[in-house]
């Protein structure tokens, strides 16, 4: 909608305050010229300062679920103009982050055997997991209910457009999430999935409305040592300050973007940051924290977006750290246990995690506050941290041949990283679909 204007002098009045020498020529023929430009563009002008004023769903999600705060409500500017997608809005004072898991035995929302997309890694029944329970849980949040996932709604949007993941595996997950939420729509005949640029990039196409949903591979977002998608395992990893568009350069083009990158930073007290080239024969390495490394990383994804993505047309999500659950003493279990095994999830409302990922989510509050950029953190994080009974644990596909040792205690091989699909990462999805649709 115009803002609204004053309606402007008439002709005759500017005439006879020229002729009465209120005016002189000059400045006579400039307020004609401001004039005429006022009115040519002035919705322009104003969506250019308007977006200065609009506050979109950032890291305040986290503060307003783990503060006791409740000022940034009261602070926040209302959007003026309607976000991209937007059909709707979430209902005042509704924190679709902040809720509780409920039985839902209308769950899952597909089967595993139904979605050929999902990799063997995260295939849990077909890898003899006993038990089913982990896929009907449902996310409630308090005082408000989430919009119900609309896959025909959601590929109609799609139409002739492109979203991507990027990040790491657990984004890839997310990613087959939301393709196996979509696909069961599409005949067999209209869509595919292709791998490219030695495996980093994965097309998902639904050849009738001319859409693809993708997965590039990019661990730190930035240039690194782990960035081939197939051998990738290194555990003295080295990241390149500032280099952000040696895979920025494939994303370009994309009209709904979900970054995450949380785990890989994770390598002990210290992160090694190059700040030359990797083909500098003798290369510059300065070992920084890990919060001052994963800060550096998300100004470095900010400032992308800010160049790449047209607030107007486009809408960018940062997916938060994925948990996982390494640590049975964390939730009050037995030492030297973790999420084998584990069939219930943690009943405690107020269980968070550990400092480090406490010390994360702060960095990226921090960052996030601070910038304009127009982003949308999915807050996954500690409605994720219940869910201990919701890993592949040890029921996927080993790409090792495991020891003896191992088969003796399934404790040193489970997986409490990722997670089984159908089952936790969908409800990301739903969280997904509300805030493009209902922000």
């Amino acid at each position: 909608m115009k803002p609204p204007f004053s309606p402007p002098p008439s002709s005759s009045s500017l005439l006879s305050l020229r002729g009465k020498g209120r005016l002189s020529p000059y400045l006579f023929t400039l307020f004609l010229f401001i004039l005429f430009v006022a009115v040519l563009y002035g919705e322009d002008f104003m969506c250019i300062f308007g977006e200065q004023l609009q506050l979109y769903s950032t890291a305040d999600t986290f503060f307003a679920s783990s503060s006791s705060s409740s000022s940034s409500s009261s602070q926040r500017v209302k959007r003026e103009r309607k976000l991209p997608f937007a059909v709707g809005k979430t209902e005042e004072g509704c924190d679709v982050f902040s809720g509780r898991w409920v039985r839902d035995e209308m769950r899952p929302l597909y089967e595993e055997a139904d979605c050929p997309y999902i990799q063997p890694q995260l295939t849990c029944q077909e890898h003899g997991r006993p038990d089913t329970g982990y896929r009907q849980w449902r996310w409630q949040p308090h005082g408000c209910d989430l919009p119900k996932f609309n896959a025909s709604m959601m590929l109609e949007t799609l139409r002739g457009k492109r979203m991507m993941f990027v990040g790491d595996s657990l984004n890839r997950g997310q990613f087959v999430s939301f393709v196996c939420l979509l696909h069961h729509l599409i005949p067999p005949h209209q869509k595919s999935m292709q791998t490219f640029d030695h495996d980093s990039l994965t097309v998902f196409t639904a050849k009738e409305y001319n859409a693809t949903i993708e997965f590039y591979w990019a661990p730190f977002l930035l240039e690194s040592n782990s960035d081939n998608a197939v051998v990738h395992r290194i555990s003295d990893r080295v990241v390149r300050k500032g280099s952000i568009n040696k895979h920025g350069q494939h994303w370009k083009n994309v009209d709904i973007m979900v970054f995450n990158t949380y785990l890989w930073w994770m390598t002990g007290l210290k992160m090694k940051i190059l700040l030359g080239s990797f083909d500098d024969e003798v290369k510059e390495i300065v070992e920084v924290s890990t919060e001052d490394a994963y800060r550096m990383g998300m100004k470095s994804m900010l400032r992308w977006v800010k160049l790449n993505m047209d607030p107007k047309k486009t809408r960018v999500f940062f997916t938060s750290m994925s948990p996982s659950h390494q640590k049975s003493i964390d939730w009050g279990g037995e030492a030297g246990k973790n999420c084998y095994n584990e069939t219930s999830m943690i009943e405690d409302p107020n269980y968070w995690g550990s400092d480090s990922r406490k010390s994360i989510m702060q960095v990226i509050g921090e960052v996030f506050k601070k910038s304009k950029v127009p982003i949308t953190l999915l807050n996954i994080t500690q409605l994720s941290s219940y869910r201990k009974d919701a890993h592949t644990s040890i029921y996927k596909k080993q790409w090792s041949p495991l020891t003896p040792e191992q088969l003796a205690n399934p404790v040193s091989y489970a997986d409490c990283v990722h997670w089984c699909l159908p089952g936790l990462q969908d409800t990301w999805n739903e969280l997904l679909f509300a805030k493009l649709f209902y922000p």
